[in-house]
């Protein structure tokens, strides 16, 4: 009886004992959580103080992003030539410069003096965008008819589209004015915008590796997405900034060869337009041609209609192939929504931005199908089997 009180005994005393250090031990579990959350809390705030940091200069670090993933092929065999990859980046934004950002330069600093001349001739009366409608109208009766079907006014057209006119020339004119006296800081933005390319041409791969690791989703999620953003970026730029540019060009040498005022003002208004998916230049080039038939000139409308459809139209479907290549294959509607989302949102930031959402939106649910449903994905035009209902 003795042996099993003392027994007893200790056996309690042991228990107690246990107790305080079960409740230490849950203590210092919850205090593990409780800094873990703390710690997660203090980064994202952080991350996110520092993205508002960077939010002045976001559209010369998303161009330097841009610039350098457009590049980096070149970059990458430079390198490989002389085995430095600093002078491979500085070689590569010099040609960057010759290629891409001087002519630009050059050809805004054209559109914006002949907005402005056309602001000043629009003002002073001696250019009335009316006035071109008159001569459609005497020869082609049946817009008349149209018009008339629909109980539209002519002269309420033509004052429409006068103030139209004079409404986006005072824009150009404003915005040439506020160019002038910000020339200094595009100027920083420019010069923020190449420093930044240079490292990210010089450090890309190893800031692609350090995200792959920082980030939570796994290594070969990140990677997946990580290539369509590049490769969505590269066709976007290429098969639609590239292609919208050289419609633009050729729509701007057509008008001045055929003698058409504001060539360089049409030009950049046709690639525009070409940036966006079903649009394109002939909404410009096609009422010039209607136009140049009505007034009598018939060999340069003609030779519009020829030189637009045969030449500015078939270079969409020549250039953009060999441009962008396999890289984007979202669906038509799919790139003309997330691409008009984007201008709308962004600016013109958004004909890249848009289109990289919608990839990543894109991307994003392929990865929950593959990994996440049991169930095999089906598409619109596979219904598959159907079940057999039950006995």
């Amino acid at each position: 009886m003795d042996d099993q009180q003392g027994k007893g005994t200790a056996a309690g005393k042991q228990d107690n004992q246990s107790k305080p250090a079960g409740r230490i031990s849950w203590k210092q579990d919850d205090h593990a959580k409780l800094e873990q959350r703390s710690f997660l809390f203090i980064l994202a705030l952080v991350s996110l103080l520092f993205l508002y940091l960077l939010k002045p200069f976001f559209g010369s670090i998303f161009w330097a992003c841009v610039i350098a993933l457009l590049f980096y092929p070149l970059h990458a065999r430079l390198t490989r030539l002389w085995g430095s990859p600093s002078l491979a980046a500085l070689t590569t934004l010099a040609a960057c410069l010759l290629i891409g950002i001087v002519p630009t330069l050059f050809v805004v600093g054209s559109f914006v003096r002949e907005g402005a001349a056309l602001y000043q001739r629009l003002q002073s009366g001696a250019l009335d965008p009316g006035d071109f409608i008159d001569p459609i109208k005497q020869s082609f009766p049946v817009v008349q008819d149209f018009l008339d079907r629909f109980n539209v006014d002519i002269n309420k057209v033509k004052a429409e589209l006068s103030g139209a006119a004079i409404t986006v020339s005072r824009y150009i004119a404003q915005n040439a004015a506020q160019f002038g006296q910000s020339t200094m800081q595009f100027l920083i933005s420019l010069a923020l915008m190449l420093y930044v390319a240079f490292f990210m041409l010089r450090d890309g791969p190893g800031l692609v590796r350090l995200l792959v690791r920082a980030l939570p989703l796994g290594d070969e999620r990140e990677r997946l997405l990580f290539d369509k953003l590049a490769e969505v970026t590269r066709a976007t730029v290429k098969g639609n900034l590239v292609v919208a540019m050289v419609q633009g060009a050729l729509g701007g040498i057509i008008f001045w060869l055929l003698g058409i005022q504001g060539a360089v003002l049409w030009g950049v208004i046709m690639t525009l337009l070409s940036l966006i998916p079903v649009v394109g230049a002939g909404l410009i080039w096609g009422p010039v041609a209607v136009y140049l038939f009505a007034v009598g000139q018939v060999v340069q409308g003609v030779i519009l209609v020829a030189f637009g459809a045969g030449v500015i139209g078939l270079a969409d479907n020549i250039l953009r192939p060999l441009l962008a290549g396999r890289d984007t294959k979202l669906p038509d509607y799919i790139v003309l929504l997330s691409t008009l989302g984007g201008f709308v949102l962004f600016g013109m930031n958004g004909f890249v931005l848009g289109p990289l959402t919608a990839v990543v939106f894109v991307a994003v649910w392929e990865i929950f199908i593959r990994e996440f449903n049991v169930q095999p994905a089906r598409g619109l035009d596979d219904p598959g089997e159907e079940e057999s209902p039950p006995e």
